[in-house]
């Protein structure tokens, strides 16, 4: 039986990387996490940490802004998954670096993990942002490097708690606040789906230099549509607050970081409606429709544990 893959997350101590940490060791792989110093004794990843260590995931020392360390973890493995965040995008050259450097890496996973939105429509702060992965993506081109990306859309739980209502600790049971019309289509997915759609990518050829969209149909709502779903389930309706379009733009401009990215996300998202509406080209491949033997959590049974 061949050896599994070996793979090594960085950022995996983070939202969505601990999820893909998980998922990679349950999945039998080999699974490494560079980690530093300052976040073992870091009370707020103890938790994290002691999870990680039951799945017997292997914890190296390490930094992305320590080269020597880097390129020692990247030596040891097969596939690299970068989860860092919005402040670390533009440093994943130098994981592109150690990858030139080592020549044994079958696949990179740059930071992705978000929503593929055209980065040309969107506002500041998030066009910056895209601008920037799509830097990194030249730069793993050009060097050959083989690659996947992949597009989570929505976190499930992060969006569909709150109904990302600013401030609120649950979904709303009187009044939700509306970007726009509530029309435009997005795509909600569960955390942990996420993480085994992205560790099912790294062995499958049909997805080397590919992106891959997780876009199932069932997770597929408007705002309008998943209020109504939630009053249905509720018995109750809603005092729906929609927002024009004109205001979320000037919430945006004088609103601080990181409020203003999550504004900028929301106008995307929710106004643009640059996610559902996205174009599936030759180069994409829809993730449900690629592993349909994976049972995803739907938005419906997500909701019924708050009814």
């Amino acid at each position: 039986m061949a050896a599994k893959t070996r793979i090594l997350v960085i950022g995996g101590t983070g939202y969505i990387g601990r999820f893909i940490v998980e998922a990679s060791a349950r999945a039998g792989h080999p699974t490494t996490v560079l980690v530093r110093e300052s976040t073992l004794s870091d009370p707020a990843k103890s938790a994290t940490i002691e999870s990680f260590r039951s799945l017997g995931i292997d914890l190296v020392h390490g930094d992305l802004y320590d080269q020597q360390s880097l390129e020692k973890a990247i030596e040891e493995v097969d596939v690299i998954i970068s989860t860092v965040g919005n402040a670390q995008l533009a440093d994943q050259d130098r994981i592109i670096a150690a990858i030139k450097k080592s020549g044994n890496i079958k696949r990179f996973l740059p930071s992705e993990f978000a929503t593929n939105v055209d980065r040309t429509r969107s506002v500041e702060p998030l066009r910056s942002a895209l601008e920037i992965k799509s830097r990194i993506r030249q730069s793993i081109e050009a060097e050959n490097i083989p690659h996947t990306y992949v597009y989570s859309n929505c976190f499930g739980s992060y969006s569909l708690s709150t109904f990302l209502q600013h401030g609120a600790t649950g979904p709303p049971r009187d009044r939700v606040i509306i970007f726009g019309d509530g029309n435009p289509k997005a795509v909600f997915n569960q955390e942990e789906d996420i993480a085994t759609y992205t560790i099912k990518v790294v062995d499958d050829p049909r997805t080397l230099n590919k992106v891959v969209d997780i876009r199932p149909t069932l997770n597929t709502y408007s705002f309008n549509d998943l209020v109504s779903l939630w009053e249905k389930k509720i018995g109750k309706t809603l005092e729906r607050v929609h927002i024009p379009i004109d205001q979320v733009l000037r919430n945006i401009e004088e609103a601080s970081f990181p409020l203003n990215l999550m504004f900028s996300i929301l106008h995307a998202v929710f106004v643009l409606g640059l996610q559902a509406n996205s174009e599936i080209k030759e180069s994409f491949v829809e993730a449900s429709a690629l592993y349909p033997d994976v049972k995803y959590k739907t938005v419906d049974e997500y909701l019924d544990q708050f009814v």
